[in-house]
């Protein structure tokens, strides 16, 4: 008999197009590859319902995730309340296969009775507390940030939750630590994600690239950094690539002539700016999980600065150039914009990134738990 697998899914993953969902579908895609039958369930507010997934899952059902108003004064975090449905835990109580829910999004019914004695296994893609503070520290908008403040303190208690499952699949070192200290049967399961070579290349790219969904307070901050401190006095050219940046930062980029901005543009156009430029910057100012931007620039890209929060317990740190100030940043981009990639560290790219970013590895490790 073929192992079979719930997956609570807080979005539609597919297209594959931002973190999360890229971590989401790639494990998909790795389980199904194992022989394993997937049943998806996924909560819809703005993606459409996709025929792809039907291609590696044994089914798929979607669910309207509820927006309403007085979610904002539970005391369950919104992004757990308005993810509750009882068409769900009916759909769930059919059978008893194990469930791997998605993020603490998902886990509204991680303490239900009716589920007491199913494989309940929780992936972990950030502390979620850790990450809503940080948010909030980034967004310049006051109702927005007051709203960050509140969740931080609703998801830091229902986090507790968290004791109930038989599992917990950590992202990142730094995560696994900060969770098995608080709780049992946590493993670390690296993010999934597309690549399954190292293409980089060798010789000189074109230009600096950040990119990242500019939507995102982190990635709105992380941008302004760069084109207000980093490349704000620097002759070398940047490309800043994401969707829906903010006014601030297209007010930023207009008074400067070497820095261009590239919004909305689709994930392919995104991979190839990746692959031809010559270093990619990615600071963060938030060590939760980890960015697949990140693996993104390592797989398909040359020469990687980051600042420490980005690399901070990956694995990765060896292959990045660190530099944890704007001067430090600054300096090392000017010996970087003339410096040949080279295949030596092609080559040290495949021995981590092809063992520890294994997405058939990883598959398996979820495979032995249920």
């Amino acid at each position: 008999m073929p192992k079979a697998l719930h997956i609570v899914a807080f979005d539609v993953p597919f297209p594959p197009s931002y973190g999360g969902v890229i971590d989401v579908f790639y494990k998909i895609k790795a389980l199904n590859d194992l022989g394993v039958q997937i049943h998806l369930h996924c909560f819809k507010y703005g993606r459409e319902e996709s025929n792809d997934l039907n291609e590696i899952c044994k089914s798929v059902t979607y669910y309207e995730r509820t927006k309403r108003s007085s979610l904002l004064f539970s005391k369950t975090p919104f992004i757990v309340g308005s993810r509750r449905s009882e068409k769900l835990i009916a759909n769930l109580c059919k059978d008893d296969v194990p469930i791997l829910f998605e993020g603490l999004h998902c886990c509204a019914f991680l303490n239900s009775d009716k589920l007491s004695k199913r494989i309940k296994i929780v992936r972990s893609h950030n502390i979620e507390h850790h990450y809503y503070q940080g948010l909030a520290v980034a967004e310049k908008k006051f109702l927005k940030r007051m709203y960050f403040l509140r969740e931080v303190g609703k998801l830091e208690r229902f986090e507790q939750q968290l004791s109930l499952a038989s599992s917990i699949l950590a992202i990142s070192q730094l995560d696994t630590g900060l969770l098995s200290s608080k709780y049992n049967n946590v493993y670390h399961v690296p993010a999934f994600h597309p690549y399954t070579t190292v293409e980089a290349k060798t010789g000189l790219g074109k230009a600096a690239l950040y990119h990242g969904n500019l939507e995102v307070g982190e990635n709105n901050q992380a941008a302004l950094f760069l084109v207000n401190e980093v490349f704000n006095d620097l002759e070398i050219p940047l490309i800043i690539a994401g969707n829906n940046p903010s006014f601030e930062l297209r007010k930023a980029v207009s008074s400067k002539n070497n820095i261009t901005l590239k919004s909305n543009i689709s994930t392919s156009e995104i991979e190839k700016l990746i692959s031809e430029a010559q270093v990619n910057v990615l600071p963060t100012f938030q060590a939760t999980g980890i960015k697949l931007k990140l693996l993104a620039a390592l797989f398909l890209g040359r020469h990687c600065l980051v600042n420490p929060p980005m690399v901070a317990s990956t694995g990765l740190e060896s292959l990045c150039i660190i530099g944890e100030t704007a001067a430090a940043m600054k300096s090392s981009l000017q010996k970087i914009v003339e410096e040949d990639f080279s295949n030596d560290s092609i080559q040290k790219r495949k021995l981590i990134l092809l063992d520890r970013f294994s997405n058939r590895k990883n598959a398996e490790k979820i495979l032995d738990l249920i």
